[in-house]
């Protein structure tokens, strides 16, 4: 198995983890200028409410998806309108949340963020009304965007103060904000609601939605480190053979798979040069598998009279060690490819081969 079908397996896998993902299915609603898509655009990777597909599927309420992206945002409009229209408008999210739940588990609506913009001191009496009926049917979040300082304090207090049945309450400002040339108040909030959503969602969808947040970088290589601690053990039984690492086959699909999945949970938009240049800074898996059949046929020779399980459990171990260490070192890459992504900044392919290979050799080192 040369590099190329590695990279090329590891695309293909990667996107069949991501096409198997259970999407997370998240209503955002409030008022036209309360800032929905500069906080979905903030929280979510792709730009989802730029790039997305924005399709109708009632009146007053679209459906965002885009290709890849395993979550479906739907988006209201029209709330600012009459008492008529706003019933109406109402009437339609209980009816398609109320319809989610019969159409099957990949349309379950998991949750509501209702938005309302803190700069405008309010929340009128019919917000107030939508929020107590649609948490009765659904988890439900208010998010109070645009919060800047003692304004948005005395929203968050006024609301908390209602005892609505809600999910929690909180302040955010999606993207900085620029008072003058030299003040400028930074974002907040974003990971405090990714968590406080990430508890509420059900089980089958957190794989999902840490795919798509692109605010939490750490949540997503902690969920990869501790999935690849997991899967490292089936490496050890690899090693039992007649012949430690005799079978390269094995091996070294166990690690495509395994940086598949890895990927998946990163959900940063990687390619194959990217990939060929991470691969290629370690000679691949399959150099792995060859490292690891030299360390421990070197290690026999050093154990008279070793035996064939003996033998196994050194092979097994190596197999496991390098497993490892190729496991951290990717995730460390793609933690470093998905904040400058997330910034906007480009990752040189020279710099992912450099990383990787300290990185590679660095845990090898501390094994």
């Amino acid at each position: 198995m040369d590099n190329y079908n590695i990279v090329l397996e590891i695309l293909k896998k990667t996107k069949e983890e991501i096409e198997n993902m259970k999407p997370v299915n998240i209503m955002v609603i409030g008022k036209t200028g309360v800032g929905k898509s500069t906080l979905v655009n903030n929280v979510f990777r792709e730009k989802l409410a730029e790039t997305g597909i924005g399709r109708p599927i009632t009146k007053h309420l679209r459906k965002i998806t885009k290709e890849g992206v395993p979550i479906n945002i739907y988006d209201t409009k029209g709330l600012e309108l009459n008492n008529e229209v706003q019933a109406g408008v109402k009437d339609e999210i209980i009816e398609k949340i109320e319809q989610s739940y019969k159409e099957g588990e990949d349309e379950h609506i998991h949750i509501v963020w209702y938005c309302i913009n803190t700069t405008s001191s309010r929340i009128e009496d019919m917000e107030i009304q939508m929020i107590e009926e649609f948490s009765k049917k659904i988890p439900v979040i208010v998010v109070l965007t645009q919060s800047i300082g003692k304004k948005g304090e005395d929203m968050y207090n006024y609301i908390d103060s209602m005892n609505l049945n809600i999910k929690g309450i909180q302040n955010v400002m999606a993207e900085p904000y620029e008072i003058s040339e030299d003040i400028i108040i930074p974002s907040s909030g974003l990971k405090e609601l990714i968590e406080k959503t990430y508890e509420v969602i059900p089980e089958a969808a957190r794989r999902a939605f840490n795919n798509a947040q692109q605010v939490d970088i750490e949540k997503k290589a902690s969920a990869a480190r501790n999935w690849a601690m997991g899967y490292v053990a089936t490496t050890f039984s690899v090693g039992f053979t007649p012949i430690p690492f005799s079978d390269a086959t094995v091996l070294v699909p166990l690690q495509v798979t395994m940086l598949a999945h890895i990927t998946s949970i990163f959900g940063i938009s990687i390619d194959k040069a990217m990939i060929t240049s991470i691969v290629a800074s370690i000679g691949g898996t399959g150099g792995a598998t060859f490292l690891g059949r030299y360390i421990v046929s070197n290690l026999l020779k050093l154990i008279p009279g070793v035996g064939t399980i003996m033998g196994g459990v050194i092979s097994g171990s190596t197999a496991s060690i390098l497993t490892t260490a190729l496991a951290m070192s990717y995730i460390e890459v793609l933690t470093f490819i998905a904040k400058n992504e997330r910034e906007g900044r480009k990752t040189g392919f020279e710099d992912i081969e450099k990383m990787m290979k300290e990185k590679y050799e660095e845990e090898l080192k501390n094994k």
